[in-house]
């Protein structure tokens, strides 16, 4: 079976399992993608090896994406899309440009993006942007479920995003927040509603425990906006705190998860999992 398939049977916790990264570089792409994607597709390779080198440290995730269908990359030279975005909580923003060729994005200060800072390179976007990833080469449960929802709704194909057992996987921007096994309900509802909590990996700014706890919270509130943050952390819980100034006091445990492959063709291992085992609310604000 996929690895999709027995972690589904083993109900393995999604919170807490997103990839980590306060920004998000999103280049277009055609053409078939290797397991290192940014080194093994029709992008050079030295750019590609370049673009991860300055990448490296700042925070800033980069992804290769393409519109849905078919890939055949003819090497005629064409724009490429590229966005950018930032996941600051309560300031994340999103921006695209369209390059004259890829290396255009060598042009990028990765530092400043990586902290949160525009520098105006790309124009804002209004409505959120939601990736799917169909990198076979990583996973094949990738491709096999999560082509059919982008292809559907029309959305962009991208290469890795972490945790392809819990294929179909996407990254919602500019927030950054992940989601496993999507099907075609939720994905409508993302990028028509905004941050839902169901099936939510969590936010890639957040540690693994602020992931699970942020995601609790808006569960218990039903929360869609951008207007949740985490302020503190033990070893055993995470602090919440709303815009509006409410807070909530997350309890945290690990929980072992059944034998199962982290991947296709890996033997099934036991894993720990991070689990929301209380919700207490600190501070109330008056209506």
């Amino acid at each position: 079976m996929r690895c999709s398939t027995l972690s589904g049977f083993a109900d393995e916790p999604l919170a807490g399992t997103a990839a980590t990264a306060t920004a998000w570089l999103c280049l277009e792409q055609p053409g078939p993608w290797g397991r290192d994607a940014l080194t093994e597709s029709h992008l050079d390779p030295e750019l590609g090896a370049e673009l991860a080198r300055r990448a490296a440290g700042t925070g800033v995730r980069i992804l290769l994406i393409r519109r849905p269908g078919r890939h055949a990359d003819d090497h005629v030279p064409a724009t490429r899309r590229l966005y950018l975005a930032s996941t600051k909580p309560g300031a994340s923003w999103l921006e695209q440009a369209d390059l004259a060729s890829p290396e255009e994005a060598l042009e990028l200060d990765f530092e400043a993006l990586g902290k949160g800072r525009s520098t105006a390179f790309g124009t804002p976007v209004a409505d959120p942007l939601l990736l799917i990833c169909t990198n076979s080469k990583r996973d094949v449960c990738c491709a096999l479920y999560g082509r059919p929802i982008a292809t559907a709704l029309n959305l962009w194909e991208c290469t890795h995003t972490g945790g392809h057992r819990f294929a179909p996987t996407g990254v919602l921007l500019p927030t950054g927040h992940l989601y496993g096994r999507i099907d075609h309900q939720l994905a409508h509802r993302v990028v028509t509603q905004g941050i839902v909590a169901d099936r939510c990996r969590g936010r890639s700014c957040f540690t693994a425990r602020g992931q699970v706890a942020e995601v609790a919270v808006r569960h218990r509130i039903g929360e869609t906006r951008d207007v949740l943050t985490v302020v503190a952390e033990t070893a055993d819980s995470a602090t919440v705190r709303h815009r509006d100034g409410r807070e909530w006091r997350v309890a945290l445990a690990e929980q072992p998860v059944p034998p199962r492959p982290a991947s296709c063709g890996k033997s099934p291992d036991i894993a720990i999992a991070l689990v929301a085992t209380a919700i207490d609310q600190l501070v109330k604000v008056s209506r």
